[in-house]
């Protein structure tokens, strides 16, 4: 993987009336639950910014410095690109109580609620924007917990020298199973690790297809590095209203497959992996995360998860004077 992402094909259309407005490029891979590629379209083997589809494996990471978390849901939360609602402020403020921390140790940029309906509840009650709001604060209190479990200086946890994103790297790159040859600066300010769209997919299998069985104790959670891929996969899949939002498409696909998990990530990104079926991944070159839904339930039926709560979560509808009048459609 010498060079960098290189950009996709056609993978999607708008039909509006009958006739194509425009198209969405993309690049996308299937592994089947071995991780043998069924198919793949576009540049899946070089290095590209997965975003918030890294959080997963950065929590595995974390779990196997030395995170101790009672409640799953605390995990879900870690792993979370979260829409400010209350479930999930209030979430984040009691894992920081819980380590003797508050939100000014938070290092993740002031933010408004994604979720319309929160924001503006924080704008009537006079507030602004504030870190424990941003949709990765339950990613950086994770990072801060465990520096505190492994002894590790909070002060200056987001530099990639720091011992945590040291730990955090090498677990990516394990589950992942590629070499990470790239790191930037995510939106939240915590180092990004550029993945493979094959890595991607491949890392996704496996938090769904490691061990047998449900957790049934804390020291389920911290024991071998299997272990910690398949704790997360569980929480994720246990409170997906956590990993996003109440209402959100993330929610709904995973309610529209059993066992189904769902992680997106900023610039048109997406990773879902099917226990016994495989994996796949998705990104979208302009960015559009609508452009990747009709693609995500193409690339799906190639490992024969289908259904028609699967075709409803992930349809876009093109509107025109409010009503139906045309769709998005795979083209792969």
């Amino acid at each position: 993987m010498g060079k960098f992402y290189e950009g996709g094909v056609r993978l999607s259309e708008v039909i509006r009336s009958g006739f194509p407005e425009g198209y969405h490029h993309g690049s996308a891979v299937v592994l089947d639950a071995a991780g043998t590629l069924v198919a793949a379209a576009g540049d899946v083997e070089s290095p590209m910014f997965p975003r918030s589809s890294n959080k997963p494996m950065q929590a595995v990471g974390m779990l196997r410095a030395g995170l101790r978390l009672t409640d799953p849901a605390d995990l879900a939360l870690v792993c979370a690109s979260h829409w400010g609602q209350d479930i999930h402020v209030t979430r984040v403020a009691a894992m920081l109580r819980s380590a003797g921390l508050d939100e000014s140790a938070l290092r993740c940029p002031p933010d408004m609620p994604i979720d319309p309906e929160a924001a503006a509840d924080v704008i009537r009650a006079g507030g602004g924007p504030t870190p424990i709001q941003m949709n990765c604060s339950g990613k950086h209190t994770g990072m801060l917990l465990t520096c505190v479990a492994a002894g590790w200086p909070t002060e200056g946890y987001l530099r990639p020298e720091h011992p945590l994103q040291q730990a955090i790297a090498a677990a990516v790159a394990d589950v992942a199973g590629e070499e990470i040859v790239a790191t930037a600066v995510d939106g939240c300010g915590a180092p990004l690790l550029g993945l493979s769209l094959t890595g991607l997919a491949r890392a996704f299998g496996r938090l769904v297809d490691v061990g047998n069985g449900p957790f049934q104790s804390e020291s389920d959670w911290n024991g071998p590095f299997p272990t910690a891929m398949r704790a997360v996969g569980d929480a994720m899949r246990a409170h997906p209203e956590l990993v996003s939002g109440r209402g959100t498409v993330e929610q709904q696909l995973m309610a529209a497959v059993p066992g189904m998990l769902v992680k997106a990530g900023a610039e048109g990104v997406m990773a879902v992996a099917v226990p016994g079926a495989g994996a796949v991944a998705i990104k979208m070159d302009d960015g559009a995360h609508r452009g990747n839904r009709p693609v995500l339930v193409s690339a799906l039926r190639r490992i024969g998860v289908t259904g028609d709560a699967l075709e409803r979560a992930a349809d876009v509808p093109v509107l025109g004077g409010g009503d139906r009048v045309g769709e998005l459609r795979s083209l792969w």
